[in-house]
């Protein structure tokens, strides 16, 4: 892999160095903000030129970046998000494409994605990024890193720009495992309580089903790992076996987290581009252009559904047990062709990895996705989901089941 600095990454808006508070048990490592996070005397763009020129300079550091310096951890800089945060792809119209250093001719994805390159580049140990529709989980697997979504709402979102709450949330991406549970205990505020063991593991068979055959066939292999273990049962499942309703991973997405998604967004940052209507990117423009027109009286069904997935996942996950997926169902596209000009490759893209993404969203469960397979050299992520407030279970139960650093299994015979 090519060696990249702070420049030629290009996954910083800024750098800086901010000293951590004390000593503390992120001792020696430093760490990136995705640039919707507040630090002190420092303007937060919202991956947005014009809403940065347009704001004033943040009054106090995000309550996250609080707790990692009082931790010991050292911060190093801003890194870059998609334009309000609104994309999966991480192709900046402001900033430009942080580099994918394991894969430097596509996309890192988004919308964390100066924080993943930043952490694939190997110059920071970790990252804080947010999550909604996948914007940690995806830019983590296509760049090959590590990458947590909590659950939902469990670490403090204070001084973190509103996106969409119902299903947002702050999290982390790390250069390992340990770095990762370290960090995230942290913003966790966890305790040294005994975690259970894990008993089953359960594949969801739709989410296997929406990736392409080569992620499939790499994953299975990674997972058959997994029966060696004593005492742990694999087996698949689907998701109506899981809630009992007729539902599908596309409904979770199109039904359900899409449309809270939307509405919420509106909200957030509507007023602001209605007034000053400022420059935007085409693709910005062309997935706002859903929120202009966003019918809001659909609003009622969508929280409906997402109350009923996300209470029926509750009653069938049991302490010890994992659901376990591609992170996401595709590899990461060639930079440029997630444009307007080729509508039918955004939309297989977004809709496929939407509906993997938004299981996790809707049920609010804490999911990790591990870098574990490279298909022509092309990162892969296998995600493990656990129970709401499971968080801990799930940081220990994936290092118990991989390890501090999983080598990278190689499907080199695969099509890409």
């Amino acid at each position: 892999m090519k060696t990249y600095d702070f420049q030629s990454s290009n996954a910083f808006v800024e750098l800086f160095e901010i000293a951590p508070y004390t000593s503390g048990v992120l001792d020696g490592l430093c760490f990136a903000v995705k640039d919707n996070i507040d630090i002190r005397d420092r303007f937060t763009s919202y991956g947005s030129k014009p809403w940065r020129e347009a704001h004033p300079r943040a009054a106090y550091h995000a309550v996250c970046v609080e707790q990692l310096l009082m931790a010991g951890a050292r911060c190093v800089g801003k890194t870059i998000a998609d334009e309000f945060t609104y994309s999966l792809d991480g192709e900046s119209y402001f900033y430009g494409t942080p580099v994918n250093p394991r894969a430097p001719d596509r996309i890192p994805g988004g919308s964390s994605s100066g924080s993943a390159s930043a952490v694939a580049c190997e110059l920071v140990d970790f990252a804080l990024g947010t999550d909604c529709g996948g914007s940690i989980r995806i830019p983590a697997s296509l760049c090959g890193v590590f990458g947590m979504r909590p659950s939902l709402h469990r670490i403090s979102e204070a001084g973190v720009l509103p996106f969409a709450p119902s299903v947002s949330t702050v999290g982390v991406l790390a250069q390992n495992l340990p770095i990762l549970r370290q960090t995230m205990r942290v913003l966790l505020r966890s305790h040294d309580v005994a975690q259970p063991p894990v008993k089953n593991i359960y594949l969801v068979t739709e989410a296997f089903a929406l990736a392409d055959p080569a992620i499939q066939n790499v994953l299975f292999e990674c997972i058959t790992h997994l029966g060696n273990f004593p005492n742990i049962t694999v087996a698949s499942i689907s998701l109506r076996d899981i809630t009992g309703l007729d539902v599908s991973l596309k409904s979770c997405n199109e039904d359900a987290l899409r449309v809270l998604q939307t509405a919420e967004i509106a909200n957030a940052i509507g007023g602001w581009i209605q007034e000053n209507r400022p420059e935007q990117g085409s693709n910005f423009q062309a997935g706002y252009r859903n929120v202009e027109q966003f019918d809001r009286s659909t609003m009622s069904d969508a929280l409906n559904l997402c109350e009923a997935l996300f209470s029926r996942v509750a009653a069938f996950i049991q302490p010890g047990d994992v659901f376990c997926y591609p992170t996401a169902p595709v590899l990461a596209p060639k930079k440029g062709t997630l444009t307007g000009s080729n509508l039918n490759s955004v939309l297989d893209y977004y809709d496929r990895t939407m509906a993997v993404t938004s299981f996790a969203g809707v049920a609010r469960l804490p999911e990790i996705t591990i870098p574990l397979a490279q298909v022509n050299g092309i990162p892969v992520g296998l995600s493990m989901a656990a129970g709401y407030y499971q968080d801990e279970f799930l940081l220990d139960a994936s290092l118990r089941l991989w390890g501090s650093q999983p080598m990278m299994l190689d499907l080199c015979s695969a099509t890409t």
